[in-house]
């Protein structure tokens, strides 16, 4: 028999892709049972004593077979196929008595079948890969299973890859569970300092996470958001920030990172209470998607209303950070570090940090320049008008107890207690 021309198309489909959300399995299953000519073609997966049809490509047979139907392997080929019994390729089973003699043969019915096994790279048997019709076909050949091969070993290799994914998710679900549930984090917060008043006047709450390896808190906040947690951790962790800011100075506020969708989830209503009258700013970071300001902005409303100021985190870092200023009116924006490194001598900069500032003023927002590090980027910010600066030049972040000995007595020069500068001190911690 000469495969029809569509099956030329279909192979070429396959290459291409199939439509959005499509697996490639069930690509590859639709490519082959059209180039064979048949009716039904499936992939399963042993489970126990009973194969589970995972993927099915049986257009107007689904009162057969369909995706999660199940047969015991006492009924099925597939035994026997695995040992040796039956051959892979089958163009006609009434020319073997074992499957000519099989219940299902007669009940489906069988009349030409192609079947090999799926297996993993362990060596493991996961199951077969299927294509089978009422009729005998004698035109099936060698050739023909050679492809089935072919697509059989894309497919086991798709299905390994997607296995192991799901079992990373899963440690990962567990793993940031664990984080949670035992509280396997610690808040570190880091003062934001007023060039005016000389004195912190709030102080950013940064998590830092205990478990090994050591990772940065945004790998742990990406992991969380890929095993669907992300919410549940930000919601931890700012909770762990607000009973922990009892120790911080009485006039200081609180910031608090939050995502949109952890605002726009609604969880955040009680954080007012459980700051006990200390101011809070929310940061929502210029790398967060927002995909409805409108709403966006109706889920901050509520929390505003209470006195909740909102901050733009990363301004600067590029154009969400531009969308989010203009649409969300926000109370604060923090430059990012990017613009602030090298500000001493780099008319960009200045240029940009100078029309940010001017933008800042007519808005009534505030500006406070993230990542000061030198003396130099200090006393160019301060020219430039700029009064609200936090960095390692004016403190790292450290434990809510340890907030009033490090910078109660903090003198203008930038130096603490022990007379030295806190940008040569975090060089040579880092070193």
């Amino acid at each position: 028999m000469v495969r029809p021309a569509e099956s030329q198309t279909d192979m070429l489909a396959f290459a291409g892709g199939g439509a959005p959300g499509e697996s490639m399995a069930k690509r590859a299953l639709r490519a082959m049972r059209r180039h064979l000519g048949l009716q039904v073609a499936y992939v399963s997966e042993f489970v126990g004593d009973v194969a589970v049809y995972r993927e099915v490509d049986a257009p107007g047979l689904e009162h057969l077979i369909k995706p999660g139907d199940e047969r015991s392997l006492d009924d099925v080929y597939c035994r026997h196929i695995l040992a040796g019994r039956l051959p892979q390729l089958i163009p006609d089973t009434a020319r073997y008595p074992l499957a000519a003699a099989m219940p299902i043969t007669a009940a489906i019915p069988i009349g030409a079948h192609v079947s090999v096994p799926l297996v993993m790279p362990d060596g493991e048997a996961y199951g077969m890969f299927c294509c089978l019709g009422p009729t005998a076909d004698d035109s099936l050949n060698p050739r023909d299973l050679a492809m089935m091969k072919s697509f059989a070993e894309l497919t086991a290799f798709e299905i390994a890859r997607e296995r192991q994914a799901s079992r990373t998710l899963e440690a990962t679900h567990a793993r940031i569970r664990a984080v949670i549930a035992d509280e396997q984090f610690a808040m570190a917060f880091q003062p934001i300092w007023s060039l005016a008043a000389d004195r912190p006047i709030g102080f950013e709450a940064l998590s830092r996470f205990a478990p090994e390896p050591v990772r940065s808190p945004d790998v742990w906040f990406a992991e969380a958001e890929a095993a669907g947690l992300g919410n549940d951790l930000e919601l931890a962790a700012i909770h762990r920030a607000l009973d922990e800011s009892h120790s911080l100075p009485a006039h200081a506020y609180i910031a608090l990172n939050a995502s949109p969708a952890t605002v726009a989830a609604g969880n955040l209503g009680d954080i007012v209470a459980r700051a006990r009258g200390r101011q809070i700013v929310l940061e929502i970071t210029e790398h967060a998607h927002i995909e409805d300001y409108a709403s966006f902005a109706e889920a901050l409303a509520p929390l505003r209303a209470q006195g909740v100021r909102l901050a733009i985190d990363d301004a600067g870092a590029g154009y969400s950070s531009l969308r989010h200023i203009l649409q969300l009116t926000p109370d604060l924006i923090k430059l990012d570090r990017a613009l602030v490194a090298g500000i001493g001598v780099d008319r960009s900069r200045r240029a940009m940090v100078a029309a940010l500032l001017a933008f800042a003023r007519e808005t009534a927002a505030d500006i406070i320049a993230e990542g000061v590090e030198t003396a130099s980027e200090l006393a160019m910010l301060r020219s430039l008008g700029i009064d609200l600066v936090q960095g390692y030049h004016l403190g790292r972040p450290v434990s809510g107890a340890e907030t009033f000995l490090k910078f109660g007595d903090r003198d203008r020069s930038g130096r603490g207690r022990d007379g030295v500068r806190e940008d040569e001190a975090a060089r040579r911690d880092a070193a």
